[in-house]
């Protein structure tokens, strides 16, 4: 069957109406753009994945890369489709026309992505994490290190990891045992292992740059310990091209249950006496650097579960209406032609919360790409420091609100199929199975929600918290005033009101009481928070939509927006009042599962 990736329409509608991304042309970094060259870069994308991903993504999910023990194999059709990306300048398209970029605003670009991500899933990500290493040399790296490390990325014919989750350690980084030694020349000896590391080996460039999370030999315990190094698999000459092989060796793939695209691998460095690093920065600040790829990635990952989210809805929702099966209890005749399934009441339901809960995501990923541009680019320095709590509150929501509820998504477009969905005749079970790893990478769902509660909420005397709830109530005073959205805004208000009021309460315990009941609930808290601003943003699309109809739209267009404001009616009558149960387990420091005992188990 033939089902397209994703809504056009909606994207549309996300960038210019709901955003208004051409009000960003105004600003100096963006004055050659305008929505013609907004549209040509998501529509190069579009090509790309259509003529290079989409034919293989099977063959990617059925061969997936394998060791020999010596170098690794994965399909040749792969390394085509991830040049095609870099020649077309789609690796870092919100990079500086300098570096090879297009300069596009950060929403624009993760729309451009979007479609390398429906067709392409993690495959995608060798050329995501070789420009967030990128982004945190510039940002933390020398003159020289930008010269011979990012330069080549920029060009493609360099890759670039993060390499942090040690096994003994895992995601608790305090405890790596990572070693650096300083040498005398201005380099290290860097002695470990590590695993899960996304793209720590393949064919698919002439090197590969692994930032390396380590710590030198006398350095504190803990986290403060820890310092930042650029190892590469291959050590450069001044022109950079390749000299020697580094002390960076692969010891083996895992098999993933999704994703398989891109290699997960484990890597000894030093086993002949000690891989080459180089340091980045100062030593003991490593966390701190790192946080700014850490960040980036996780919002790469809540916008590829939304994004799998919205492919997977668009998929199942073509296939509703072509599919043809039984007939409405209304209708007594057994002779009658089967209906398309579309036309089943319980069928309605997955779709309408597959659009709420992917296009609810999606919203706030794009948030939060409008956000990091305004920290780059707007015009006055309040702003930008606005911008920059809101989107480091944010960060926890953006991350682990699309992983949790994508996934959940997905699950529904299976259902839609039925017995078609459970088989790889249809990629639907292949989008399940690739979003099922957001909720876990780049700092799962409970340290997710731990981040949240225990630091986000009271940082900078709450800044993040304060302006978001302000951004919220604004929403609200204006929607109030819309007949058809009043009860919505109201119901916002209310939820809102609790949030707060739960918020206060278990910061009140937190200082009296034992933190680890306290905060047991913390995932609950998270749920309950990112309902709250998906709700939001929701209010936001209906404000939108309304604004579409106003305007006497040709009937497709009508209908497109009577959608959105059936997606807003069902997040709030159906989802919104999971909000009010949760907080009532998250306020009175609900013990049930806390107070479990191990031997009860």
């Amino acid at each position: 069957m033939s089902a397209k990736m994703l809504n056009e329409r909606d994207l549309s509608f996300m960038l210019y109406e709901l955003f208004d991304v051409e009000k960003l042309i105004t600003r100096e970094r963006f004055k050659d753009h305008d929505k013609e060259s907004f549209n040509a870069a998501v529509d190069t994308a579009k090509v790309i994945a259509e003529k290079y991903f989409l034919p293989i993504r099977k063959k990617i999910d059925q061969c997936e890369p394998t060791f020999d023990g010596s170098k690794v194999t994965m399909i040749p059709e792969i390394k085509p489709a991830i040049d095609s990306v870099i020649q077309a300048g789609l690796a870092a398209p919100a990079s500086d026309y300098d570096a090879g970029g297009m300069q596009l605003p950060e929403i624009v670009a993760n729309t451009v992505n979007a479609y390398l991500i429906a067709a392409a899933s993690t495959t995608l990500g060798y050329v995501a994490l070789t420009n967030a290493n990128c982004n945190l040399i510039e940002a933390h790296g020398s003159e020289k290190q930008i010269k011979t490390w990012v330069k080549p990325m920029r060009e493609g014919r360099f890759m670039g990891t993060m390499a942090m989750t040690e096994p003994e350690a895992g995601s608790g980084l305090a405890d790596l045992t990572t070693t650096a030694i300083k040498q005398d020349d201005d380099y290290y000896l860097i002695s470990g292992n590590k695993i899960f590391i996304s793209g720590g080996d393949h064919e698919l460039s002439d090197n590969i740059v692994h930032l390396v999370l380590g710590r030198v030999k006398g350095a504190p315990k803990g986290i403060k310990g820890i310092t930042l190094f650029i190892v590469p698999k291959y050590l450069v000459n001044d022109d950079t091209s390749l000299g020697q092989r580094n002390d960076v060796n692969l010891t083996g793939l895992f098999h993933k249950m999704g994703g398989r695209g891109q290699t997960s691998t484990a890597l000894n460095f030093g086993e002949k006496g000690g891989a080459i690093g180089y340091l980045v920065g100062e030593e003991n600040m490593g966390l701190t650097y790192m946080f700014h790829m850490m960040n980036e990635a996780r919002i790469m990952v809540g916008s590829s579960a939304a994004i799998t989210a919205m492919t997977g809805y668009q998929y199942s929702l073509d296939y509703a209406k072509e599919r043809r099966q039984g007939r409405l209890l209304s209708c007594k005749d057994p002779k009658s032609t089967p209906v398309n399934i579309i036309q089943h009441p319980d069928v309605r339901r997955m779709l309408l919360t597959q659009k709420a809960y992917a296009e609810g995501a999606w919203s706030l990923c794009l948030f939060g790409s409008l956000l990091s541009d305004n920290i780059k680019t707007a015009e006055n320095k309040e702003e930008r420091q606005q911008a920059q709590f809101l989107l480091d509150f944010l960060t926890p929501m953006i991350k682990s609100w699309p992983s949790e509820w994508g996934p959940k998504a997905n699950s529904l477009a299976i259902q839609v199929l039925g017995g078609h969905g459970y088989i790889n005749e249809h990629p639907v079970e292949m989008f399940y199975r690739d979003n099922r790893l957001n909720p876990i990478h780049e700092g799962s769902t409970g340290i997710q929600s731990l981040d949240l509660m225990t630091r986000k909420i009271s940082t900078k005397n709450s800044a993040g918290y304060i302006a978001l709830l302000q951004l919220m109530q604004n929403t609200i005073e204006k929607a109030t005033g819309i007949k058809q959205l009043a009860s919505c805004a109201n119901e916002l208000n209310n939820a809102i009101a609790i949030l707060e009021l739960t918020t206060k309460k278990v910061l009140d315990a937190s200082s009296v009481e034992c933190a680890d009941l306290v905060f047991s609930n913390s995932v609950t808290y998270l749920d309950m928070f990112g309902h709250i601003v998906i709700s939001w943003l929701w209010l936001k699309q209906g404000m939108s939509a309304i604004i579409g109809l106003a305007k006497t739209p040709h009937q497709e267009d009508k209908e497109f927006y009577l959608g959105k404001l059936q997606a807003m009616k069902f997040f709030y009558r159906i989802e919104l009042p999971k909000t009010y149960l949760w907080a009532s387990i998250v306020e009175n420091i609900d013990d049930t599962h806390f107070a479990m005992q191990e031997a009860w188990f």
